[in-house]
């Protein structure tokens, strides 16, 4: 039964890797196209572009770490090379997250409509906001690296400690000094979290209340303004979907440590950990009018189809 669900974890891995690498290798060379032939760029592309390559490299990560839990468990489990995995795999996500989160409050500032003083002055300095936000998901992805080093020592002086005699005592004491600064390193995730859903749920208030001013107005459930705030709805329910399961995954994972058998949990904590990179590069693809018309150009095969720049964009 365990090698049958080794097979099935390798191919539902690579499968998601495969679908993963073309969805957000796809976002990365159409923008990155157009601002090298154009020599500029519009920040919502840049955070897009920069969050499809993080994805790119936080797949490999995923696909590695998958390898290495079925083929070889010792060396997943412990080693150096293991603790650089993890460092890399918890720098790429939180770098990741913060990149989505900045593109959640990048929109929700440009399309949500409220009249509190508060939001007007954010929304009005909406570039300078989401540029320091950027600045700051650069230095708050490093510094979450560098506590997983720490959290290392940790494990490593517990793991070296003999659990007999006098020495029990000793070993509880680090295992609780652990436990404690693994629970810390867990508040890093709280920010762009928290962040998020306050986003979203902002631009699904503003969204759905303008629906609604319509609806007063006798629009029609067909009218193109309508379906299209019906369809940003739709991709910010899907995000907060996959962002939400990815965060469990990711505290799965994460928390492996302390949970009973470890390596099944590993195996399904990952393969759902992929559906997040891999399908929200999807949904902006599909929520994007020039993204979502040259991704379904590039299927047919359409001649002359993938000239970055030829389409315009939508808000996704």
């Amino acid at each position: 039964m365990l090698r049958l669900s080794k097979w099935g974890f390798l191919v539902l891995t690579t499968l998601q890797f495969m679908l993963g690498m073309l969805g957000n290798g796809f976002i990365g060379w159409v923008n990155g196209s157009s601002w090298f032939k154009s020599k500029r760029i519009s920040l919502s592309d840049f955070i897009i572009t920069n969050l499809a390559v993080s994805r790119i490299v936080l797949l490999w990560i995923l696909l590695i770490d998958g390898v290495l839990l079925v083929f070889s468990s010792k060396l997943h489990d412990e080693g150096i090379l293991m603790q650089i995995i993890d460092v890399f795999w918890t720098f790429t996500n939180h770098l990741s997250i913060w990149l989505a989160t900045c593109l959640n409050v990048f929109y929700c500032l440009k399309v949500a409509s409220f009249s509190h003083p508060a939001f007007l002055w954010l929304k009005w300095r909406v570039s300078r906001v989401v540029a320091w936000m950027l600045l700051s998901t650069l230095l708050l992805s490093c510094c979450s690296a560098i506590s997983l080093i720490r959290e290392f020592k940790m494990y490593s002086v517990l793991s070296g400690i003999d659990k007999t005699g006098n020495i029990t005592e000793l070993f509880r004491k680090k295992e609780k000094e652990y436990t404690l600064i693994h629970v810390l390193g867990t508040l890093w995730d709280l920010p762009p979290l928290v962040l998020s859903l306050t986003s979203c749920f902002l631009l699904i208030l503003s969204l759905g209340r303008h629906m609604r001013q319509m609806h007063q107005n006798r629009a029609s459930p067909r009218d193109p303004s309508t379906k299209a705030h019906r369809r940003a709805i739709r991709v910010i329910l899907s995000f907060l979907f996959l962002f939400l399961l990815y965060y469990l995954s990711f505290s799965v994972l994460t928390s492996s440590y302390f949970l009973p058998a470890t390596k099944m949990i590993s195996m399904i904590g990952e393969v759902i950990a992929m559906l997040y990179p891999v399908g929200h590069s999807y949904v902006l693809i599909l929520g994007n009018s020039k993204l979502k018309q040259m991704f379904v150009a590039m299927l047919r095969c359409e001649p002359g189809c993938l000239k970055p720049g030829s389409m315009g964009s939508v808000y996704p």
